[in-house]
């Protein structure tokens, strides 16, 4: 049994809670604690509660983590998913994320990062090494554009590693992570056609189908899908989480290649250039999203039912 430690800000795009279903219904898989991350008051570990509650799984830890950002905020910190019921914040003691982190590492765990590295960098500042020492999965780096027709997406819409610049650059310099590149989860899709499954299932399941309806709209991902004939016609979201987190699970659907890189901050942007005498790194060079669609779906029906 593969033990899981996820890393998230849940509650910012519905990736992260898709990432998490899946993980709960992956086989073979144990999820034995989620911390969440630029959390202020534990909204997101408040959510992150309820999506557990809805799958039968109040027994897997959560820890509120950092508030704040090391480096400074990237982008201002939104909350825009809909929730069937009021949601209450879940805030920790301070250090408890920390503290929940080293124990599952300790224990053996994968760790799996879907969000800013904020505090992962904390943990690497309090225990030099071991994070070195484990299985880290991110999702996040702009290493290599994006495919020829794919969205030509630059690094400054990367997320997890700009919302963070400098614990990205702490994680990326003293850790041995494999990342999951933006142009490689730009391969993955959540589609239309994945709903019906989702609808017929089990609550966690229909609330996923929900908010992805909610945000392919938001974000006129169908005008984009327009844009790109590479893209499906059908798209709500890219699959960014639940690809990293499938990744860590061992899935062999995906291409990867260790590449050098020289972690740098560029005033307070992240750049991870390829270069001779870089840090080896494991990237993520891209995936065969219609097997990842099939196994995801499969793995979030089957948590939505409790397993």
């Amino acid at each position: 049994m593969l033990r899981v430690h996820l890393d998230t800000d849940l509650g910012s795009d519905t990736d992260d809670l898709c990432a998490l279903a899946m993980l709960l219904g992956w086989p073979d898989v144990d999820v034995v604690g989620v911390a969440t991350v630029s959390d202020p008051g534990g909204i997101r570990a408040g959510m992150t509660a309820y999506a557990l509650g809805l799958a039968g799984r109040d027994d897997v830890p959560v820890a509120a983590g950092a508030e704040g950002s090391l480096g400074g905020y990237f982008i201002q910190l939104e909350f825009p998913d809909v929730w069937p019921d009021p949601i209450e914040p879940a805030p920790s003691p301070p250090g408890a994320a920390i503290e929940l982190l080293e124990a599952n590492v300790a224990a053996g765990a994968t760790v799996v990062a879907i969000g800013p590295f904020t505090n992962l960098a904390m943990f690497e500042a309090a225990r030099p090494g071991a994070l070195a020492e484990i299985p880290l999965v991110l999702m996040g780096g702009w290493i290599t554009p994006p495919l020829p027709g794919y969205p030509a997406w630059v690094s400054e819409q990367e997320v997890n590693t700009q919302q963070d610049a400098l614990a990205a650059k702490v994680v990326f310099e003293r850790c041995r992570p494999v990342a999951t590149q933006i142009a490689a989860t730009l391969e993955t899709f959540l589609r239309e056609r994945d709903l019906p499954a989702l609808d017929t299932a089990g609550p966690l399941a229909r609330l996923i189908a929900d908010q992805a309806r909610r945000r392919g709209e938001e974000h006129q991902m169908s005008r984009l899908a327009a844009q790109h004939a590479v893209l499906c016609h059908d798209l709500l979201n890219f699959q960014y989480d639940p690809l990293a987190a499938a990744i860590a699970c061992g899935w062999d659907g995906a291409r990867i290649q260790e590449l050098r890189l020289r972690p740098e901050l560029i005033g307070d942007k992240l750049r991870l250039p390829i270069v001779e005498d870089g840090i080896p790194t494991k990237v993520v060079m891209g995936a065969d999203g219609e097997r990842l669609a099939r196994d995801w779906s499969d793995a979030v029906v089957r948590a939505s039912f409790g397993r």
